[in-house]
């Protein structure tokens, strides 16, 4: 079947259930909770019938009671060595107060509880590693939810705030909790973020648009020196998010930044789809996005090739592209870039683990009636993998501890939640991460079969550390996939932070560094691991060592020309465009 063609619609969902599950995907952040059920199941029907998992488990359980009754009195004493420690990046029992008794026995208790849970998720044998990781995650949201630190009674920080505010900081934090309560059953956005809309706060480069199609906009950006470099680059950011993460604020601004070195610099701007857009599929994506857009840029930049970079899942879609493009000198990229992005779903990460054929007849049914995804519970879904970040500091900072964070461009960036058509989504799903057909040669676009190996361009490959969303040793695994020389950078910082990585800017922290090493074709170390251990590190951000392999592969300079772009009404059509204005 052609990917134009619509598929039949099938009888869907009976209309009663069709709000019931609404309700229950917001709930649920859109996770199927029959796919956890399942997973549940698998666990506790192989524990039952394992008598050795359960006698080890009950003997860590009375190993570590011991030891916490060992701690607890000796801990009043002050002198007893922490029986537990938390993870590397769990901050939650850090401040000296967490050190003082009764709540260092509080905090400890909790610490043993998690790594007894730890071990009765994982190792039981006969349950499959797909139902093992699920309930394995989904124990942890749980355990995170019962943390001491979330709870005023139990949580020393807070009481402490409580007695010196004569307990202002409660009042403050229901008052920060009713105002984020009302903000959701309204819909409306969060506080502060008025001061980042695009074009005004954030998304402030120069630039006009220069090509507009009922999916994707094309944004040309005015040079910023005299000269700039003979070879376009063109960006492509995820259609689940809006583009301008990588035109924030000036100070943060990647777009900015490489105007500033002397790029000519192209941007794709997805349009927010609606019901109207439910039979969009990945083809579409994938010609009326890329394709269109290095059409439009050969148009403006004739007899040049092109610098292509992608970021997230735009990139796994330019990924595709270029391998369509194929060998050759027809194919218009010069190089290509791939920020954070997977090409491999084998082990795809938290946010993977949902992903199974009832999670995606979950989805299905819930954008059956409007034929897209909310935004929202993909955001949500974001949130619940790096709860402890995004979810219980900030019930801890702003509802206990009365405190407000302030809003950043960052911030505002991230509610401001994109849809997905029904049926892109389903087949990303299913083509990507269920079947994994990209990697293992089966994806077909254009009704051809496209391999990564035919990617025979540059490739710069950058993976952030913590990413919960691509996994960095996922992302590098192109690295032996194409059969181009390749450049890896492993950035500090996660998924966002660790792009959005200015030289100096307010994102960036002091301790920011990156790993970078070049290999010929085919000589990338199959281990991650190996490979990081190998590449040298260096201070501060990626971004002057992408610009410089950038230059590197270019073929020299020539004279800026302003730029003239698509007009309405006789006027052009300034950056940022209107489809990142779209609600």
């Amino acid at each position: 079947m052609a990917f134009s063609e619509k598929r039949p619609a099938g009888p869907g969902p009976a209309p009663m259930d069709v709000p019931f599950k609404l309700w229950l995907a917001r709930v649920a952040h859109g996770i199927s909770p029959s796919s956890v059920a399942q997973a549940y199941a698998d666990w506790l029907t192989h524990l039952a019938t394992s008598p050795a998992k359960q006698a080890e488990l009950a003997a860590s359980a009375v190993r570590k009671a011991i030891l916490w009754t060992q701690y607890s009195p000796q801990a009043w004493r002050g002198e007893c060595v922490p029986c537990a420690e938390p993870a590397p990046h769990d901050k939650r029992f850090s401040p000296p107060e967490w050190h003082l008794p009764p709540f260092s026995a509080m905090a400890q208790a909790f610490l043993l509880l998690e790594q007894w849970w730890e071990e009765a998720m994982t190792g039981v044998s006969g349950v499959s590693g797909h139902h093992s990781d699920v309930a394995a995650f989904t124990m942890r949201q749980w355990l995170d939810m019962w943390s001491p630190s979330n709870f005023i009674a139990t949580n020393p920080e807070v009481l402490r705030e409580a007695l010196t505010s004569g307990g202002n900081n409660l009042a403050n934090g229901m008052a920060n909790w009713w105002r984020d309560a009302m903000a959701v059953m309204t819909d409306g956005k969060p506080r502060g973020v008025e001061q980042f809309l695009p074009g005004k706060g954030v998304a402030l480069t120069p630039g006009k648009v220069v090509m507009r199609n009922r999916l994707a906009e094309l944004i040309q950006y005015e040079p910023a020196t005299p000269t700039v470099f003979r070879q376009p680059v063109l960006i492509v950011p995820s259609w689940i998010m809006k583009y301008y993460i990588l035109d924030l604020t000036p100070d943060d601004s990647l777009v900015k930044f490489l105007v500033r070195q002397g790029h000519t610099v192209f941007m794709l701007s997805w349009k927010n789809p609606d019901g109207g857009d439910r039979d969009l599929g990945m083809e579409d994506y994938l010609q009326l996005g890329v394709m269109a857009a290095l059409d439009a840029v050969r148009a403006t930049q004739p007899r040049q090739r092109i610098h292509a970079a992608g970021y997230c899942l735009g990139g796994t879609l330019l990924a595709i592209a270029a391998a369509a493009l194929g060998k050759g000198n027809a194919n218009p990229l010069e190089t290509l870039t791939l920020l954070a992005a997977e090409t491999d779903f084998h082990d795809p990460g938290e946010l993977g683990l949902f992903i199974d054929e009832s999670q995606i007849a979950f989805l299905e049914a819930v954008m059956a009636e409007h034929g897209y995804l909310d935004g929202r519970q993909m955001a949500g879904a974001f949130q619940l993998i790096n709860s402890k970040d995004l979810v219980w500091s900030k019930l801890v900072h702003e509802y206990l501890m009365g405190a407000r964070s302030p809003v950043t461009a960052m911030g505002a960036w991230n509610a401001d939640a994109t849809r997905m058509p029904a049926r892109m989504h389903s087949e990303y799903l299913r083509r990507l991460y269920l079947h994994n057909d990209l990697a293992e040669g089966r994806y077909r676009a254009g009704g051809e079969l496209v391999k990564l190996g035919d990617i025979d361009r540059p490739l710069f490959l950058v993976a952030t550390e913590r990413d919960h969303v691509s996994p960095w040793p996922s992302v590098y695994k192109i690295a032996r996939q194409v059969s181009g020389p390749v450049t890896v950078a492993l950035s500090s910082g996660g998924h966002n932070v660790g792009i959005v990585n200015p030289p100096r800017g307010p994102i960036t922290h002091s301790q920011a560094s990156y790993r970078l090493a070049s290999h010929p074709p085919g000589e990338a170390p199959s281990d991650p691991l190996e490979w990081q251990g190998a590449a040298v590190e260096h201070n501060g951000s990626w971004w002057p060592a992408w610009q410089a392999w950038l230059a590197e592969h270019s073929s020299g300079k020539v004279r800026a020309h302003a730029v003239s772009g698509l007009r309405s009404d006789g006027v052009p059509i300034a950056a940022p465009g209107a489809y990142v204005h779209q609600r």
